[in-house]
């Protein structure tokens, strides 16, 4: 298309896919503290979330949930609840429930290696991190295969590239190392590649106790001060229905007891692990979250912590978990009003049941993101990555996937508005049957007025046909490959680096730890 301007039409013929990556440094910065600014979406009435608390409630009273460690059953009991040990359930009266939301903060900072990546977890504010803990990983080329050191490494790298991601993550499951020593080999590359807030999973004592000492060399922290502020955070799921398992409930005591984040998370599928209605699995995966939150705040009252929803549905022909769905964004609506409701911050995901990163993918994802987004989503997990219902994480669906939450991002910015931003005065100078291409006002805002696309291609066919045709995935492919090669790490003063390698080095040589089950 000519505009009859010549210099524009030079700038239009050279503006490619290639050049997006060179554009976006200017955009990434305000990626790294995003505000929503919109009132979040809203599904049931205030009236009905109270029943839904009132609900689960009575459920946790007159049920309970079964909690498989004896120490975290003579933490209930010491502080009130009713045990019976035979059968392991733990009734927690509503009293108790309710003083523990009174200690839980409703607002807390994460506190990231570089202090200008350290985040505010509140009402408002949204943190991504990015895919966490799939067993294999995927792209266009190789094929799905089993995860290895080198992917979570590669994936760390991404994470830290860009900065609509805000912490570090758990990835993939590194399965070329042991597991009594692959909890030392991820918390080493990610304090080693990335500089943003680390994840530790909640897998016993040992694996805890010496990545807390990991985060600690890293940052100079005594304990004292790394116990006052979270400088680290995990994930916490119950196992649905109604039950807390050995390693979760032992990682709700270690991140309350050591001041860390711990993200409370129900999973719960309606119609397999909940009822099959929408309010019958969320006020199951409400109880369920009290529970934890209240043990988090039995050990220490003021432990940061995180209201977590994860409520789907499932294909009623075979069973299989379905994300993206209607279903999932009317329960991501509702699970962020339960928060708001106990005051607490909300973590939401951006997941899909694709097996490749495909349109279906897409969609599924962007259905995700809506309702974890304009839900008021404050702490926004499997934000990259995520394929195949958790089982693989995707190399180029990363890449798509920091698209869609850069245009979030982007969504979320103020408009200009002035007299000047109206532009009469262009509008005069275009003139009837004019164009605005060659204007002054157009000429003064032209190389920032729009979102710049990582993966979108907006040339017209013939030139995206000469430049081969590639898809948006196939270009995606190219961007994390180049993401990869040019990869520099944050500067780190080689001393840590070296306590670092020298502790898993003589962690490894003591045998580790194994994961507790």
């Amino acid at each position: 298309m000519s505009t009859g301007d010549p210099r524009a039409d030079r700038r239009i013929r050279r503006r490619t896919a290639s050049d997006n990556v060179a554009n976006q440094a200017a955009r990434s910065e305000p990626y790294r503290r995003l505000v929503i600014p919109f009132e979040p979406m809203r599904i049931f009435s205030d009236d009905q979330v109270e029943t839904m608390h009132r609900a689960a409630l009575r459920i946790l009273e007159e049920i309970g949930v079964r909690v498989l460690l004896p120490e975290a059953r003579q933490r209930y009991k010491a502080a009130g609840a009713s045990v019976d040990e035979a059968s392991r359930m733990v009734r927690i009266d509503r009293g108790l429930v309710e003083q523990a939301l009174r200690t839980a903060p409703p607002a807390f900072d994460l506190v990231a290696p570089a202090p200008h990546r350290s985040q505010h977890i509140a009402q408002k504010h949204l943190s991504v991190i990015p895919v966490g803990g799939p067993p294999h990983v995927t792209d266009i080329e190789r094929g799905k295969r089993s995860g290895t050191l080198e992917d979570f490494r590669n994936f760390a790298k991404l994470s830290q590239q860009y900065d609509v991601i805000h912490f570090l993550g758990a990835c993939i499951e590194p399965q070329d190392i042991p597991p009594e020593f692959r909890h030392l080999e991820t918390m080493l590359a990610m304090l080693t590649l990335g500089d943003k807030a680390p994840f530790i999973y909640g897998r016993g004592g040992p694996q805890v106790r010496d990545c807390f000492e990991m985060v600690r060399i890293n940052a100079g922290l005594s304990e004292s001060q790394f116990k006052a502020q979270p400088h680290s955070y995990t994930v916490i799921n119950t196992n649905s229905p109604l039950q807390l398992d050995i390693p979760m409930s032992q990682g709700i005591i270690d991140f309350a007891a050591a001041g860390q984040l711990s993200i409370i998370t129900p999973f719960t599928l309606a119609g397999a692990m909940a009822p099959i209605t929408l309010p019958g699995a969320l006020t199951q995966a409400h109880a369920e979250a009290l529970a934890g939150i209240t043990l988090a705040q039995i050990v220490r009252a003021g432990a940061p912590v995180s209201y977590g929803g994860f409520t789907s549905n499932v294909d009623m022909k075979s069973g299989a978990p379905a994300f993206g769905t209607p279903e999932y964004v009317k329960a991501a609506f509702g699970a962020g009003q339960l928060a708001r409701h106990i005051n607490l911050p909300w973590r939401s995901s951006n997941v899909n049941a694709s097996n490749i990163a495909d349109a279906q993918a897409a969609y599924e994802s962007e259905m995700s993101l809506w309702g974890a987004i304009m839900g008021g989503c404050n702490i926004l997990i499997h934000g990259a990555g995520w394929l195949e219902g958790g089982l693989a994480a995707s190399y180029e669906k990363f890449i798509l996937d920091v698209e869609m939450l850069q245009m979030f991002a982007e969504l979320f910015r103020p408009v200009p508005f002035s007299e000047d931003e109206i532009g009469v005065e262009a509008i005069v100078e275009a003139g009837p049957g004019g164009h605005f291409f060659g204007t002054a006002h157009t000429m003064a805002r032209y190389e920032k007025a729009f979102y710049t696309p990582l993966v979108s291609d907006w040339r017209n066919f013939g030139a995206w046909t000469e430049d081969g045709a590639k898809t948006a995935t196939e270009r995606a492919n190219g961007l994390w490959k180049k993401v990869l090669k040019e990869f520099v790490a944050p500067a780190k003063d080689p001393a840590v680096t070296e306590a670092l390698e020298s502790f898993v080095a003589r962690r490894r040589s003591e045998g580790g730890a194994p994961p507790v089950s």
